[in-house]
């Protein structure tokens, strides 16, 4: 009896050892996906911005009366701002009906053409800048995923109270577009980087708490990482774009 009691131990610790090899995995890929979709973001970015042809392609240049160069969406310019949107709401609605394979493409698109939409920020912010702003996102960024890993506290109510930040968020930036208030654009900042920040924690667990939901399902796991990735991505992009509204020195 006491060797069965036993067996039911050893079988439970190995399971537990191994759903905890798994988790490690999933959060490697997932941090894979998205480490390299920001990269493949920047590398584009990059491109677009120094190259005269494609910048042109996307946004039509004027000299402002400070001898300041204004940069206007063209057509195109509003398509590629405007799809990676709509490819975030395709794979948060169709993932589980697509393969792994057309999932990920759709993900890597997705990074390329927010890397397009955001080229005009190295022409409208100094590189120096630039990268300083991303360095104290990634040290923020980290710090909020590691204790969103690793924290025994449930976050799942801290979610809602986020998510009414974000739509207050979303709400002040549209007024501000007709007010032009540089003091409420300065505290929308801070309270998109508050909110994001946060979600950084939530997202993270439940990222987590997901990989436990699906098991050995090797599919949706697959799947899952890659929504996963995308919910890290958007936090990480949000929380650099906020801080580089107060941080970043204009041209």
């Amino acid at each position: 009896m006491a060797e069965y009691d036993n067996r039911i131990v050893r079988g439970t610790a190995g399971y537990a050892d191994t759903m905890d090899m798994g988790l490690r995995a999933h959060m490697l890929r997932v941090y894979n996906y998205m480490v390299g979709a920001l990269a493949l973001t920047g590398v584009v970015a990059y491109v677009v911005a120094n190259s005269p042809a494609l910048l042109g392609l996307l946004y039509q240049q004027t000299v402002t009366a400070s001898g300041g160069v204004s940069l206007a969406p063209t057509i195109l310019g509003w398509v590629v701002m405007l799809a990676p949107i709509a490819l975030v709401f395709f794979l948060s609605f169709r993932v589980m009906h697509m393969s792994q394979a057309a999932a990920q493409g759709t993900f890597w698109l997705y990074a390329a053409l927010t890397g397009a939409s955001l080229s005009s920020i190295l022409i409208a912010y100094t590189g120096a800048s630039v990268a300083m702003t991303f360095f104290i996102t990634a040290a923020t960024f980290g710090t909020m995923s590691l204790y969103g890993y690793t924290t025994k506290r449930d976050l799942t109510g801290m979610g809602s109270f986020l998510f009414m930040g974000l739509i207050g968020v979303l709400l002040a930036s549209l007024a501000n577009m007709f007010f032009k208030s540089p003091m409420m654009e300065f505290v929308i900042s801070i309270i998109g980087v508050l909110v994001f920040v946060g979600l950084t924690a939530w997202d993270t667990q439940k990222i987590k708490n997901t990989y436990y939901e699906v098991g050995g399902n090797v599919a949706v796991a697959g799947k899952a990482a890659i929504m996963g990735a995308l919910s890290l991505y958007l936090d990480f992009l949000n929380i650099f774009l906020f801080m580089l509204r107060f941080l970043g020195d204009r041209r």
